[in-house]
């Protein structure tokens, strides 16, 4: 099966023509595969520092503060004078999920928020357009006067990073920028819990009304946790708008542990999912856990090893393709762990984008999933409704594999795709 896009790799599933069931419909004619996703669009400004630094600025270390855009005009250019900055990248949540998946998937995606309404070469917006895939459209953002959100990253030697935000114009995304239309044909709208955390702000208002046209339309909702201390403090809210509105649902585990209220990985993927259908958690060098729901009569055993920790045999079903809980007539839980890739990078500079890239690698296997029950609906793999392509499994060695290379880069985006097949596993891994 043929992921959506033009990639000419046949690094992801590649099939025979024994069995092989016709298309129903001529792919070339079928509706476009993209995903959307609304960001609080800002450029990420990198400085390495010492701790007197910080101390001098009043920036507790560890911790993020947002500043006046005054404030921030004056620590930038204190910086610039002193040469500690090392890199101004686009930056933003939403905004490298959505520039990795079009990388990976080499197809359209939409970003929604707002931007500079008039932009020059070398400001914060020529920045950002430049640093994201030409394969993400933004021709949907918002302009509006005001310089755009800034988020000044202080890296000390410890590699401990502080961040000095700039909000800018960032928060200023009116409702009537968002296009049904748009939302109602996208195979998945991705969001951030940061777009939920002032609730007086347009941007909040213009975030509910997407989810409420994109439940209208049956198009999955996917929701990043953003942090810790953000949980923390919209704990009550998020829970109830996940269990009433969210289907895929990402986080770390200290995201995650606070949700729940759990401080075991695997059994707080387990009570994340009784709020989400599918719930991806990143565990910094312990690697990621996927936990989905499937129906019992099409779960699938695994043929690795069982595996038993808080949860016995918590992998029995890890091969089983994920679903929507209210699709299950039986639902129930499947998980899967993965240990990093090779086990992860010699050296981690930048830990930034590790988890963002590894939702990208998800939203590619959701996307193929959408393109293949529309050019071929008879197909045995869309007798139900299912939300991957691929077994949980599968997608979480994907995932995996995506973060390996952004933490590999030191870098929240990815340049190019991933290289060609490098390793000697057999056909039948990639045909899960």
């Amino acid at each position: 099966m043929k992921f959506p896009g033009k990639r000419k790799s046949k690094h992801y599933f590649p099939v025979t023509e024994k069995g092989r069931i016709a298309f129903g419909t001529d792919p070339e004619k079928a509706s476009p595969v993209y995903i959307v996703g609304i960001d609080q669009l800002l450029v990420d400004i990198e400085a390495r520092v010492d701790e007197a630094f910080l101390e001098h600025l009043g920036i507790p270390k560890g911790e993020s503060v947002v500043l006046d855009d005054e404030r921030v005009n004056r620590i930038y250019l204190e910086l610039k004078d002193q040469n500690l900055v090392v890199g101004e990248f686009a930056g933003g949540a939403v905004g490298n999920t959505i520039h990795n998946y079009s990388v990976l998937a080499d197809d359209h995606s939409y970003l929604l928020g707002t931007i500079t309404n008039q932009i020059t070469v070398g400001d914060y917006a020529f920045h950002y357009i430049r640093n994201t895939s030409s394969r993400v459209d933004l021709s949907y953002l918002h302009p509006c006067a005001g310089p755009m959100g800034r988020a000044i990253c202080f890296v000390t030697p410890d590699g401990e990073r502080s961040f000095g935000i700039g909000r800018g114009i960032m928060d200023d995304l009116p409702s009537e920028a968002i296009p049904e239309p748009l939302v109602a044909g996208a195979s998945a709208l991705v969001l951030t819990a940061f777009l939920l955390r002032n609730e007086k702000a347009p941007i909040y208002r213009a975030t509910m009304l997407a989810i409420e046209q994109a439940r209208r339309n049956g198009v999955p909702v996917v929701l990043a946790l953003g942090t810790e201390s953000l949980v923390r403090e919209k704990r009550a809210f998020l829970r109830e708008l996940i269990a009433s509105s969210v289907n895929i649902l990402a986080g770390n585990f200290q995201e995650l542990g606070e949700l729940t209220g759990q401080s075991d990985p695997l059994l707080a993927g387990e009570q994340a999912l009784n709020l989400a259908d599918l719930v991806l958690m990143t565990h910094d060098q312990h690697g990621l856990y996927l936990c989905g729901h499937v129906d019992r009569e099409l779960a699938r055993e695994t043929k690795d090893q069982i595996h038993s920790k808080s949860i016995p045999e918590y992998n029995r079903h890890e091969y089983s393709r994920a679903m929507m809980r209210s699709e299950c007539k039986d639902p129930i839980k499947a998980y899967t762990h993965m240990n990093p890739y090779l086990g992860g990078p010699s050296r981690i500079q930048n830990t930034n984008g590790a988890g963002d890239s590894a939702l990208s690698a998800l939203l590619h296997d959701v996307a193929a999933n959408f393109h293949h029950r529309h050019t071929s609906p008879t197909s045995p793999k869309h007798k139900c409704s299912f939300i991957t392509y691929s077994s949980i499994h599968q997608v979480c060695k994907y995932a995996n594999r995506v973060s390996y290379e952004v933490l590999r880069r030191n870098s929240p985006r990815l340049t190019q795709g991933l290289p060609e097949r490098e390793d000697s596993l057999e056909e039948s891994y990639w045909a899960q």
